[in-house]
């Protein structure tokens, strides 16, 4: 059964986890931090999937943004398969700018050029997590997922969702709503 949220059984600033059973390879073993969830659809980022055919300093060249010393270490990561070609940024609830969205407890999300150029100077962020592309989903959509066994809820872990280790985000996802990972089979659910 599906956590809600206070936000009227919507699930905006929840995870998402991909059940073992998911059937669709874009979201194989993955967690999505959720954005937006609401009548009108669903909208969230995946947390540990990176990117590796781009690094933070190539795609601030291709900006045409100035970049300090320390922009080596942030990751790009695949946000999902919609709009690939736009960047967001999840981060903690410290930098707010115009186009910034608050999301759940203390995260925001901003999809502007301001939040690359303050973290390019190292005034961004105290927590960050950069992504190119979404995971969207259409009215009803997400919630018949959810329904089909396709995916758990948890409230979200800001520890988690800006974990610089991905590899185990995961099964810490699991563990964080009780469920042993090695337990479950890829057919759990279904008869």
């Amino acid at each position: 059964m599906a956590n809600t949220s206070s936000t009227g059984g919507y699930l905006q600033g929840h995870l998402l986890i991909a059940m073992p059973s998911i059937g669709d390879p874009r979201f194989d073993r993955t967690v999505i931090y959720l954005c937006a969830h609401s009548a009108t659809g669903a909208m969230g980022i995946v947390l540990n999937k990176l990117l590796d055919n781009i690094a933070f300093p190539d795609l601030l060249d291709q900006l045409n943004i100035k970049a300090g010393p320390a922009n080596a270490q942030i990751r790009v990561h695949y946000g999902g398969p919609v709009e690939s070609n736009r960047g967001f940024v999840l981060h903690s609830a410290d930098f707010v700018r115009e186009g910034t969205a608050l999301v759940g407890q203390n995260i925001g999300l901003t999809g502007t050029l301001d939040v690359l150029r303050a973290m390019a100077l190292g005034q961004g962020p105290k927590r960050a997590l950069l992504a190119l592309g979404c995971a969207g989903w259409a009215p009803g959509q997400l919630d018949s997922e959810i329904q089909a066994n396709g995916w758990l809820t948890a409230p979200a872990d800001p520890d988690l969702i800006f974990s610089p280790d991905i590899g185990d985000t995961y099964g810490r996802a699991f563990a964080k709503i009780g469920i042993d990972l090695g337990a479950l089979h890829s057919t759990a659910g279904h008869a």
